[in-house]
């Protein structure tokens, strides 16, 4: 039966920029309850129209079909049905703290799935998934953590000293240079940059090539061509074999390593890890792995700096905030956090997660079939008008003396497909900001906001978040 969730009382008095959603039913139920509820609505365009606007334009989209059709509503896809999406952070408790077998996550039928393969952490849904969850969490939390702040810190003073004064550039690719070292470094325990011509060099040159790549027309057409498949064809075959050269020359020098068995880094352990059954993996899952964790490890960490500094230099009161906070030291911490957690808020890189309810569930005043897929739309739920007074207003004070709700924040996703490397993104972007903040006088390249340029299934800043700095402090 489906129920509305208590809500625990709030850990820190409320302010008036964070409210609470009325409460809404949600969860399994039996066919005939389902039966007995109205559908979601459908959203009334054609088939590709609605493929197109959503892979191009999600942003447009789902904000018109919410207010056409409300919390609730059906898309029509490539998806047989087409997948009900909602954002009501009641149902999206209901999905997350569902027993896996009643709601497995919708990332093994992904459209990275060309890219990354079916077998990754990411990717695969059921025990093969919890395997690699559990062989790999250690590598991104506690002391592996501490271990990787220092090195945050020496790749973004690194950064730093080469960025321009007076001139107009893109924030991403720098962004980008700093977490693909420190993601590198995590997997392959390597410190700083890899030689140009070891196969991890070579690896890093591919990325960042390909990475820069992906946002041209050409690129999102190829995406396109790729939706619903296992294997990559086409333009995107030809990068991803450009990528796995140099990722299967990494796996054979590793697994010819001496002292494979002392090293403890990603890679080894992943090429040491054995089944209950005692079977190893082959290059081919190390490499799903490895493509998962190098690619999924940085982009989405670089994308969510560089959107920081495109809200926090066009909002000059959430600027000088932190640049106040961080200079002088007096509730620094707490700043910076506000600013990350607010800029996830406003601007999640992964704008969209899904389930595959497989039996029927109830979403509010629907009832859905099993073998629906519902997807949540994180970019809804973050701008909810009741959750989030001025939802579209850059306002790191909400949470100030706050912390965000499990159900109504959740960038990183939520219950076991939270992501891995949650923890570890949040470290880098602290040592970022800070940085940043303490070192560099930065405005804006042009007045206007970045629109969001949406590609794969993320959502990153068109322009790359154009800045200009100014001066640089010693």
């Amino acid at each position: 039966m489906s129920t509305v969730a208590e809500r625990p009382a709030p850990a820190t008095p409320a302010n008036d920029l964070v409210g609470e959603a009325p409460p809404s039913p949600a969860g399994p139920i039996e066919p005939a309850e389902a039966a007995a509820l109205p559908k979601p609505p459908v959203v009334p365009l054609p088939r590709a129209a609605q493929i197109l606007r959503f892979s191009q334009r999600q942003i447009q989209y789902v904000f018109a079909a919410r207010r056409r059709h409300g919390d609730v509503f059906r898309m029509r896809t490539t998806m047989p049905g087409g997948p009900v999406v909602t954002s009501h952070p009641d149902h999206v408790r209901s999905l997350f703290t569902a027993k896996p077998e009643q709601a497995p996550s919708l990332t093994g039928e992904s459209p990275l799935r060309p890219i990354l393969g079916t077998g990754s952490v990411l990717t695969a849904v059921g025990p093969r998934h919890m395997r690699q969850r559990k062989l790999l969490l250690p590598s991104f939390h506690g002391e592996a953590i501490e271990r990787y702040t220092e090195m945050i810190r020496a790749a973004t003073e690194r950064e730093i000293e080469t960025w321009p004064i007076g001139r107009p550039f893109a924030l991403a690719p720098h962004m980008q240079a700093i977490t693909l070292d420190v993601i590198m470094a995590g997997i392959f325990g390597i410190e700083g940059v890899p030689e140009p011509r070891s196969p991890e060099g070579r690896m890093r040159t591919t990325v960042k090539r390909l990475v820069a790549a992906s946002t041209s027309p050409f690129a999102q057409a190829s995406e396109l061509m790729n939706i619903g498949r296992d294997e990559p064809v086409g333009p995107m075959k030809v990068g991803i074999g450009i990528l796995d050269r140099p990722t299967y020359a990494v796996i054979e020098a590793r697994r010819r390593d001496e002292q494979l068995a002392e090293r403890r880094d990603i890679l080894s352990l992943l090429l040491q890890a054995r089944t209950e059954e005692g079977e190893t993996m082959n290059d081919k899952e190390v490499r799903d792995e490895l493509l998962t964790l190098v690619l999924a490890g940085h982009e989405t960490t670089a994308n969510s700096l560089s959107w920081a500094w495109e809200r926090l230099v066009r909002n000059p009161a959430a600027h000088e905030a932190l640049r106040e906070a961080v200079r002088s030291g007096d509730g620094a911490e707490e700043q910076i956090e506000a600013t990350i957690v607010e800029t996830m808020r406003s601007r999640p890189v992964v704008p969209f997660i899904g389930r595959r309810v497989t039996v029927p569930w109830q979403l509010g005043d629907y009832g859905v079939a099993a073998d629906t897929p519902v997807g949540m739309s994180i970019l809804l739920v973050h701008h909810r008008e009741d959750l989030y007074p001025e939802p579209f207003e850059f306002r790191p004070e909400r949470w100030l003396g706050r912390k965000p709700g499990t159900y109504e924040w959740i960038p990183f996703g939520g219950g076991i497909r939270r992501c891995l490397g949650a923890a570890l993104a949040m470290a880098e972007m602290r040592v970022v900001l800070e940085a940043m903040a303490r070192r560099l006088d930065l405005e804006a390249a042009e007045p206007e906001p970045e629109r969001a340029l949406h590609r794969n299934v993320t959502m990153i800043p068109a322009r790359g978040g154009r800045v200009v700095l100014r001066s640089r402090q010693g």
